[in-house]
């Protein structure tokens, strides 16, 4: 049986999902365009969109090595050279493509909460941003980033 704890992180997950999806399955072809973030480097939403699918891949490769009892990302994690060196790997990506990978990686970061027990949830790793927390803290913190950044692209593009 799934703890609460747990149900409690695929309902943030789910609901993410939900938000971030009707949002960006709205945006236009002149709205993928539009930059976000000044930088440097600027981002677009396209952009912003990669970083999503990037961060929900490998932050729950982040996640299953803490569960499994690893210590998370290295002291000195350079995720700025990171997200740049996904940008760069995705820069090909079609926003379509990416939503699509989005959602697969959302749905892969959902059946493995599923998984988790209690135990799990409180191993402790090296997140890139919030440095040591718990597994539990670092699955929220997915759903949190990606609010943030949904919250500040609304802004910037003067969406409700």
């Amino acid at each position: 049986m799934t703890s609460a704890r747990v149900r409690a992180l695929v309902g943030k997950l789910e609901k993410g999902r939900e938000k971030t999806n009707a949002i960006l399955g709205a945006l236009t072809p002149a709205q993928w365009q539009q930059i976000v973030y000044e930088g440097p480097p600027a981002w677009t939403a396209r952009d912003l969109l990669a970083h999503f699918a990037s961060a929900e891949q490998s932050l729950l490769a982040l996640a299953k090595n803490v569960a499994e009892g690893g210590s998370g990302l290295p002291e000195g994690f350079d995720f700025d050279a990171f997200n740049a060196q996904e940008q760069a790997r995705l820069r090909e990506h079609s926003p379509r493509e990416l939503l699509a990978m989005l959602d697969a990686a959302r749905q892969a970061t959902l059946d493995w909460t599923r998984t988790l027990d209690e135990e799990h949830l409180d191993r402790v790793g090296r997140h890139p941003v919030l440095g040591d927390v718990s597994l539990e803290t670092m699955l929220v913190a997915i759903y949190g980033h990606q609010l943030l950044h949904m919250r500040e692209l609304q802004a910037q593009l003067k969406l409700e």
